[in-house]
């Protein structure tokens, strides 16, 4: 069982990364193999409606100026794919925005591939709008007849410099909890 995390923020070690690396080492513990994938800062230009996927339906988008075709065969490789980003002007990251729009077209085209997988969104935030950066990403999970994982309050941390984050108690806790949830789900469907 693996789990890829995708990270939409470009700051690395930011608080978008300490909350998703909150919940890979509840699964770490519980035996399942993690991977971060850093997309944030990265040059993903977003889909162009070409409908080469249409076509090809070859688990690959035609675009291939970028790393994205390395990032969907990731997630459909992965049993559970975890979206983390910041709160940007109340949504989500632009690369993250790019890895919603191209992995979710490439499979909904392709035979919708990500379906049965567990979805799971991390959002950091400042203060507002993190409610609809979730939403963004979970509305990824749910076209894509996917299982979204849920925890004891939504999966928010508050923090604006690089690691405060860590100091939303209620956030870490969270994560956490998150994480068991998530190891818990993939071990029953996985029998």
């Amino acid at each position: 069982m693996n789990a890829v995390a995708f990270n939409g923020s470009p700051r690395k070690g930011g608080n978008t990364e300490i909350l998703i690396k909150k919940v890979l080492a509840e699964l770490e513990a519980e035996g399942i193999d993690t991977e971060i994938v850093q997309i944030g800062g990265k040059a993903l230009r977003g889909c162009v409606a070409c409908m080469k996927c249409v076509e090809r339906k070859n688990k690959q988008c035609a675009i291939e100026s970028d790393d994205m075709n390395k990032y969907i065969k990731k997630a459909l490789e992965a049993d559970i794919i975890i979206l983390g980003s910041p709160t940007y002007f109340t949504d989500v990251s632009a690369e993250m925005k790019a890895l919603i729009d191209r992995l979710g077209f490439v499979s909904r085209m392709g035979g919708n591939l990500l379906q049965n997988k567990i979805g799971v969104a991390v959002v950091a935030v400042r203060r507002g709008g993190a409610t609809h950066t979730f939403d963004t990403m979970n509305h990824l999970f749910q076209i894509s007849s996917m299982i979204i994982v849920g925890s004891t309050y939504w999966n928010f941390g508050l923090g604006r410099e690089k690691g405060e984050v860590e100091n939303d108690k209620e956030a870490m806790e969270n994560m956490a909890d998150l994480g068991k949830r998530i190891a818990w789900l993939a071990k029953k469907i996985k029998v």
